[in-house]
């Protein structure tokens, strides 16, 4: 019981202490708030002393009063720093935007210009397409708004039923220009098969220049001429080539199979190809033979090489183009050089 009791008064012994020393720091800070309450309120009276014979101006105020208008005076000063500062960046960066805004405004102006000669390019592509399916008998290229590529006035560009709905006739333009293309791709492969059929065909005829690379000169023609050796008139069943020099590669004029390659004493070595259609092409007083009978040769093949062999006055190509049992004028297909 004796323990019980000396417990008892210590607990209360430190609930005292901690109650009194709580209480002493509440009444401080009561003190400390009291002070500067008293402190903020003391009157100051100021006084302005002119420098003249007028009565000096004087009133009062208190520490309070001064602190808020000190700190309303620096809180002015900065928002007016800021605003300023802000206003100066916001007015650079409006002047940038003038800037791009100019530039873009020029941009689309140009895009605008290019859009109509685009426009006038396709109208001209148009009729051209047209002229062309209509030689070689293919459908026209069909389109609702072909009618529209005839435009290219600056003044028609915008179109404000299409501006109220976010968009702008150039758009408009390219988007029918891309379908009548698209639309223009059907004839246009027709033609490029129709080319390449044709391409055959003139393969298999006697169509190029017979010396590699189109070089050379026709020295004699077709037809009546004075025989360089004989000096009298006679009929020229062929045209003669030379480049005044021999070597030159000699090559086939169209596909075909080589029916002849010898030596004969007129056209000292030569070479007869068939080819398809009725044609034969005969190549003399070549300088070599690079093929042999029963051979097949492709269009631009080389066969030989130009010469002076047989009866000749200089070295050269003597070229004959048949028909069946007809002689007929080289020149007459002799009308591409084909360059290898």
């Amino acid at each position: 019981m004796a323990r019980n009791r000396k417990y008892k008064r210590v607990e209360k012994n430190v609930v005292s202490k901690i109650i009194s020393k709580i209480t002493a720091f509440f009444k401080a800070i009561g003190n400390g708030f009291k002070k500067f309450i008293e402190f903020g309120c003391r009157k100051i009276t100021i006084m302005i002393v002119p420098h003249s014979e007028k009565k000096p101006l004087h009133f009062q105020t208190s520490v309070f009063a001064i602190s808020l208008g000190c700190i309303v005076a620096v809180a002015l000063f900065f928002s007016f720093v800021f605003f300023s500062t802000h206003h100066a960046g916001s007015s650079a960066e409006i002047a940038r935007l003038s800037e791009e805004n100019l530039k873009i405004q020029a941009n689309l102006d140009e895009l605008r210009d290019e859009n109509n000669n685009l426009l006038q390019a396709a109208k001209r592509f148009q009729n051209s397409l047209s002229k062309s399916l209509d030689m070689v008998g293919i459908d026209q290229v069909v389109g609702s708004n072909q009618e529209n590529f005839s435009g290219g006035d600056l003044s028609s560009l915008f179109d404000m039923k299409e501006l109220s709905e976010g968009s702008i006739k150039e758009a408009s333009d390219i988007r029918q220009l891309t379908s009548y293309l698209d639309n223009s791709i059907p004839p246009l492969e027709q033609i490029a098969k129709m080319l390449e059929s044709q391409g055959t065909l003139f393969s298999d005829i006697p169509s190029v220049w017979p010396l590699k690379g189109g070089i050379g000169h026709v020295s004699m023609a077709f037809g009546q001429n004075e025989h360089p050796i004989t000096h009298q008139w006679y009929i020229h069943k062929g045209m003669d080539f030379s480049t005044w020099r021999t070597g030159d590669p000699i090559i086939a004029t169209a596909n075909g199979q080589v029916v002849t390659a010898m030596y004969d004493n007129s056209f000292g070595n030569s070479v007869i190809i068939k080819h398809k259609h009725g044609f034969y092409t005969r190549y003399a007083h070549l300088n070599s033979i690079r093929v042999k009978k029963g051979q097949y040769v492709s269009q631009g093949e080389v066969i030989g090489t130009l010469g002076n062999t047989g009866l000749t006055t200089g070295p050269h190509l003597h070229y004959e183009v048949h028909i069946g049992s007809d002689v007929v004028d080289p020149a007459k297909y002799v009308n591409v050089k084909l360059a290898k």
